[in-house]
């Protein structure tokens, strides 16, 4: 009995040296030592999700490690935020998601939500920016924005605009124009791009904003017309097409805004580590070109550049929902 207590008590004792000798090891692993994943809010084959299969892969050398893409859209990017606000904060999964949905839902889901954008992430870069394009139905006679809003005053509530979900980027975009050109658009909520572009190309409905490069051959083919597009300067894929600003519209201003966030509890030396990578990514002269003819323009900042933007969408879609009495159903 003894030698069995002492031969346990030796393999117990192992087990502990080796269970320990793990977690130091994990410990003071070099950073990355391992693959790291970005959760994507945007489902797969969106311009976004292209942006950030590209981003990726600049990181892989960047970091001497695999950098994976998972995509989890849905809920407004809830989802995806979720599931990196509470994981393990070691660097290892991080959000790759719109910052603009993200904002909105701080608002929009105020009460619903079991994650803070500002108290949960550490902002690690800014990624990119994607133009929002005004597109209209090849059926309306006009070309310009301004033949438009002269339409929608002279028959209120009869023009619509089309959109992905009540409280979503481009639902607010709609609203954000009916406030900016003083008219009343009747809002027509579906369930993605998709479902309402074919009814866009039809003419069953009138309007719709979304990002300007899933758009381009449309356009291009006359299924689309493009008034505008709504960010401070034109679209590298489509240059002729004037700002809303240009267009004496300047608060009209609404574009896909993408960056990379953490776990909020990240060291702060592997947050550097990913933004200096992140920086040096964007700048890549391959990585450009290519954005540049998808009409992306990259970003790449220090994390307070990512929280600022944060900050600002936070507050930007907070006075547009409050405006138009925009509340969960």
């Amino acid at each position: 009995m003894r030698k069995f207590d002492a031969a346990l008590a030796a393999v117990t004792v192992v087990g502990v040296l080796a269970v320990s000798a793990a977690f130091a090891q994990t410990a003071n692993e070099v950073y990355p030592a391992r693959p790291i994943r970005l959760v994507n809010s945007l489902s797969a084959g969106s311009a976004g999700d292209r942006m950030a299969r590209q981003f990726a892969d600049a990181l892989v050398p960047r970091l001497n490690q695999k950098v994976l893409v998972d995509n989890r859209p849905g809920d407004g990017g809830n989802i995806a935020a979720l599931a990196v606000a509470k994981a393990p904060a070691d660097g290892y999964l991080l959000l790759f998601s719109s910052t603009a949905s993200l904002a909105i839902q701080m608002t929009y889901g105020a009460g619903t939500l079991n994650y803070d954008l500002r108290r949960d992430f550490a902002p690690i870069s800014t990624v990119a920016q994607i133009p929002n394009g005004f597109f209209v139905t090849p059926v309306f006679t006009g070309d310009t924005l301004q033949a438009l809003v002269k339409e929608a005053k002279a028959q209120p509530g009869k023009l619509t605009c089309a959109s992905s979900g009540v409280g979503g980027l481009l639902h607010l975009t709609c609203e954000l124009f009916k406030k900016s050109a003083g008219v009343d658009v009747l809002h027509v909520a579906y369930k993605g791009s998709t479902a309402f572009l074919p009814e866009l190309v039809s003419g069953r409905i009138t309007l719709a904003f979304d990002n300007v490069p899933v758009y381009v051959p449309l356009v291009n083919a006359g299924k689309l017309k493009i008034l505008a597009v709504t960010t401070k300067k034109r679209a590298s894929v489509l240059p002729y097409v004037p700002t809303t600003a240009e267009l004496g519209m300047p608060q009209l201003e609404s574009m896909g805004l993408f960056g990379l966030l953490a776990p909020l509890r990240t060291p702060d030396a592997v947050v550097k580590m990913l933004s200096t990578a992140s920086v040096a990514a964007l700048q890549q002269p391959a990585l450009r070109a290519q954005s540049s003819k998808d009409g992306v323009d990259p970003g790449g900042s220090a994390p307070q550049g990512l929280r600022d933007q944060i900050d600002s969408e936070i507050s930007k879609w907070a006075r547009v929902i409050k405006d138009a009495n925009i509340g969960r159903e």
